[in-house]
């Protein structure tokens, strides 16, 4: 009874869906076209994060405003 209880009061967090890294990139041909762009800091490979305000650098912190 009492682990009905602790679960009766427990709520749900939504579950957070993974990004995959195939939708970081476009396939038209041959050709790869990378969709993020780069942190300058970091170089080739270091995708910048996109969040509402800001893109950001989840390795050296660097953060850019969108404008």
């Amino acid at each position: 009874m009492a682990e009905e209880e602790k679960q009766a009061g427990k709520v749900e967090k939504p579950k957070k869906e993974k990004k995959l890294k195939s939708t970081l990139y476009d396939l038209s041909g041959e050709k790869v076209e990378r969709k993020n762009k780069f942190c300058p800091k970091c170089g080739p490979g270091i995708f910048l994060a996109g969040h509402s305000d800001r893109l950001s650098c989840g390795k050296c912190g660097y953060a850019e405003k969108k404008g």
